[in-house]
């Protein structure tokens, strides 16, 4: 399952907000975890003053009027009596570092150093188990557990200064924190903000990328590209820059190759006509006709070369096409010249190409499978990568090291090089070269039952170009 985004953009925002909420909620629990300590150091302190506090207050009091001043001086969370005994029996005592901390607490207000213990209620009404201050972290927590389930009272017992013992017992309650409102709204806000500034950001940064990608396949497919505009960081910049030079280049280099090739085509065929004329005047009949055999396959390869080295600057506009309607069409046309040729049925498969280009194509590898394999079945499937034109024939197939030679120009399998037996060895050369220029390829194989699958495999069409093509 793809948890990011697809697009840059999306991503960059998307990982900035992961690690904008991760931040913010680590933040946000440490403050927690110090607010619960202070609060806690408030609520400890807080008790402990108000007895000390009580308790000077008795010592300056009368002896009978104590008790009632005790009990007057009690409150819903504390309670105050007098006795003769210390309601903390010294073998109860606590002892350790929290308990230095009360006692010193209570010990620079009053004359003698108190005795204080903490009390566990195992159940609602049950009775009181002294329980042992915590040494560790992790007992410390576990402590204040109990204190916020307000398990745990507190009884300090203090001496009086002629008789008598002066106690205080209160319950240790854990104040409810709350959400911290403030910070939340403020790192919300905080967020938006940020999240706000990185999107326009990284549109600024992937919308002119978008556009080179588009106007990259586009230019791969052999479609009309117009110059990007150089928009974006300096890096994006640079990069448009350069894609801009490198259509220039090719677009020079493919001009001046045609007129070089137009020359050169205009200069063959003047020799060659006139050794035809020439071969014309031989009185060896059979000599003329070798003469003139030989110089019709030369007029042949070059008439074929020309034509494979101009057919890529060529300029068709890409249009938008049934497939399926070109295939069966190409199919019948050579059916209805003499050819054995078979279309799988097919629906309807619209899709923007250079119709003229791609009908050569599929033309060339039909009268190869012919030609070699005795028929040729078409057939037409669309899958989720794109169109796949498929040509099977019965012959003999390819040995699977020559595979990828037939593709080379004038290269042929067949040792006579005879025009009654096969071409001049461009077909196949010229229709990978047409199918590379819409941004595909033609892939070869031998099919297990004998003969050869030729593949015509068209990439997934992009939005932007079907509505070029009027799609």
């Amino acid at each position: 399952m793809r948890v990011l985004p697809k697009s840059l953009g999306a991503q960059l925002v998307a990982l900035l907000f992961a690690a904008l909420v991760a931040s913010q909620a680590l933040t946000l629990w440490v403050l927690s975890d110090e607010r619960s300590e202070a609060l806690w150091q408030a609520n400890r302190t807080g008790l402990l003053e108000r007895t000390a506090s009580a308790l000077r207050m008795l010592e300056l009091a009368p002896p009978e009027m104590r008790a009632p001043l005790a009990e007057a001086a009690g409150s819903r969370r504390i309670r105050f009596w007098v006795s003769d005994e210390s309601a903390v029996a010294a073998a109860t005592r606590q002892s350790g570092p929290l308990a230095m901390q009360f006692d010193r607490m209570l010990g620079s207000r009053l004359r003698a150093p108190p005795r204080l213990a903490f009390l566990e209620r195992d159940e609602e009404a049950g009775p009181l188990r002294a329980v042992p201050l915590p040494h560790e972290r992790g007992e410390r927590r576990e402590w204040r557990r109990r204190i916020a389930d307000e398990r745990l009272d507190l009884v300090v017992s203090v001496p009086l200064r002629d008789a008598g013992w002066l106690n205080a017992q209160t319950r240790m309650r854990g104040e409810p924190i709350g959400l911290p409102w403030p910070s939340i709204v403020s790192t919300a806000a905080m967020a938006l903000a940020i999240l706000l500034i990185v999107a326009f950001m990284a549109r600024r940064v992937t919308r002119p990328l978008g556009a080179l990608a588009a106007s990259a396949d586009a230019f791969g497919r052999g479609a009309p590209v117009s110059r990007i505009s150089e928009t974006g960081p300096d890096e994006v910049r640079r990069l448009t820059a350069a894609f801009n030079g490198m259509q220039d280049r090719l677009h020079r280099f493919i001009a001046d190759r045609t007129r070089m090739l137009a020359a050169i085509g205009h200069d063959l065929r003047t020799p060659i006509t006139s050794l035809r004329l020439r071969a014309e005047l031989v009185d060896d009949d059979e000599t003329r006709e070798k003469m003139l055999a030989t110089l019709g396959e030369m007029q042949a390869m070059t008439e074929a070369a020309l034509d494979f080295a101009r057919q890529d600057a060529r300029p068709e506009e890409m249009r938008r096409v049934d497939l399926a309607a070109l295939v069966s069409s190409v199919a019948d046309d050579l059916a209805e010249v003499g050819m054995d040729v078979a279309v799988a049925e097919a629906g309807r498969l619209p899709y923007a190409c250079r119709p003229n280009a791609l009908r050569r194509a599929i033309r060339n590898l039909i009268q190869n499978a012919v030609q070699y394999g005795t028929r040729a079945r078409v057939s037409l499937t669309d899958t989720p990568t794109g169109p796949i034109i498929a040509v099977e024939d019965d012959g003999p197939g390819i040995p699977d090291g020559r595979l990828a030679d037939v593709f080379e120009p004038f290269v042929r399998l067949e040792a006579s090089r005879s025009r009654e037996t096969g071409g001049v060895g461009l077909g196949l050369a010229i229709a990978r070269s047409l199918v590379r220029s819409h941004g595909g390829d033609i892939i070869l194989a031998n099919r297990p039952e004998g003969g050869l699958r030729a593949e015509i495999r068209l990439p997934r069409l992009l939005p932007e170009h079907a509505a070029a093509a009027g799609g």
